[in-house]
């Protein structure tokens, strides 16, 4: 069978989608790096400024579900050009922050609400309406692989941006660069138009319809569920590894390279997982990255601590690390298509951050309470083992399909 041809106008909408993210995902990424020099400028410890990044977190879950159904509503373009306005804000306000309540609304607050609107949720939906059914899966595997490359190169670059300007110029000079992304959203706006070129306007009916029908899908909510590990892991990754390392004796440049190493590795693990989960079942797919999480953490914590041991694991959980997410929002897709997929994601992605908040919060908690970071490694370990048992049941099919065969009352 002949391969389907994507428009111009869609090879620009993916290019630009993908430079989006790379931006929008390696910023945030890099937050962690910050974490040192904070605590050293205003002597804060690691939970008050884990706090912070778990607000952050929390916020852009909470604010993702509001930016998905304006997004479905409303256009991708005008939610995005906002974000990437809060972004700035937020890294802005940030920058030389010495009291608790800035922090907590720069680095938490603005700058989760500005990743809500310019991140996964709002802008692989758009790829996906983009194209076919066929190549909805490819085109997943590349958005998600964009955001990993940004970690990727972003997160060295933010780190000798700190040691050329200080913590306080590297988040002026990030929050210059996060305006950038207002422009690349104009191609976006392609994917709000329906047939001949005309935008295309949600009807409120077909939009509350679909939210009763995902309201009562026992599927869709086992996915939102196990999508909360995946958070967990994460953003306590992200914040708490160069803080880890650190401890354990390591140069700072190391835990730079181990999250830009991370980015790297999932470059090829994101866009494979979208390879894949196109040819096999979603689920499946889900099942064997949270078990060779499980599997990494428990070797990065029995191996002795080295620099071989750091590089190994970064490669393997970066492998694992977004992989998830091309099966994930896949499967919204196949249950419920495409059209409100927005919205739909966000809620999914809620519990994502309700996991990345706990990771970091917990992370940070924890270490002041005990001196160590060993705790939340293990519960990573036991929440991969729960996530499985989730993703077990789900069933991979059009929602309205699955309620037709239920039985009748």
């Amino acid at each position: 069978m002949r391969k389907e041809r994507l428009s111009a106008a869609a090879w620009r909408l993916i290019l630009c989608g993908s430079l989006l993210l790379m931006l929008s995902f390696g910023i945030r990424s890099s937050m962690g790096l910050f974490m040192p020099p904070l605590s050293a400028a205003n002597e804060w410890g690691r939970d008050l400024i884990g706090l912070a990044l778990a607000i952050q977190n929390l916020a852009w879950g909470v604010i993702a579900v509001v930016a998905g159904g304006l997004a479905d509503r409303f256009g991708t373009v005008r939610v995005v050009m906002a974000g990437a306005v809060l972004y700035a804000l937020g890294l802005w306000m940030t920058a030389g922050v010495d009291q608790v309540w800035m922090l907590h609304s720069g680095a938490g607050l603005l700058v989760g609400a500005g990743v809500a609107g310019t991140a996964f949720g709002i802008v692989l939906p758009a790829m996906a309406r983009a194209v076919s059914e066929a190549q909805r899966q490819w085109v997943l595997g590349v958005g998600t692989a964009a955001g990993s490359l940004g970690q990727f190169l972003l997160a060295p670059v933010a780190q000798g941006l700190i040691d050329w300007l200080g913590w306080a110029g590297a988040l002026n000079a990030m929050a210059l660069l996060s305006l950038t992304m207002a422009l690349l959203a104009m191609p976006l706006a392609v994917s709000d138009r329906g047939e001949g070129g005309v935008a295309e306007i949600a009807s409120p009916e077909a939009f509350r319809a679909t939210l009763r029908l995902a309201r009562g899908h026992a599927s869709y909510w086992l996915l939102t569920l196990g999508f909360f590990v995946c958070g967990f892991h994460l953003a306590f990754i992200t914040v708490h590894m160069p803080a880890f390392l650190g401890d354990a004796g390591f140069d700072a440049s190391v835990g730079a390279w181990s999250i830009s190493l991370i980015g790297l590795c999932n470059v090829v693990g994101a866009f494979m997982a979208g390879v894949i989960s196109s040819r096999i079942s979603k689920r499946l797919v889900l099942l064997v990255i949270y078990a060779g999480r499980a599997v990494a953490i428990t070797l990065f914590m029995l191996l002795p601590l080295s620099l071989t041991t750091v590089l190994a694991f970064s490669c393997v959980m970066g492998l694992l690390w977004l992989a998830t997410v091309p099966p994930t929002s896949g499967l919204v897709a196949t249950m419920f298509g495409t059209r409100y997929m927005a919205t739909l994601y966000g809620v999914v992605f809620l519990s994502h951050q309700i996991g990345s908040f706990t990771g970091v919060w917990l992370g940070g908690f924890l270490y002041e309470a005990t001196g160590s970071y060993v705790a939340v490694w293990w519960s990573g370990v036991v929440l991969s083992l729960v996530t499985m048992a989730l993703h077990w049941p789900i069933r991979e099919a059009p929602a309205n399909v699955m309620r037709a065969m239920a039985p009748s009352a």
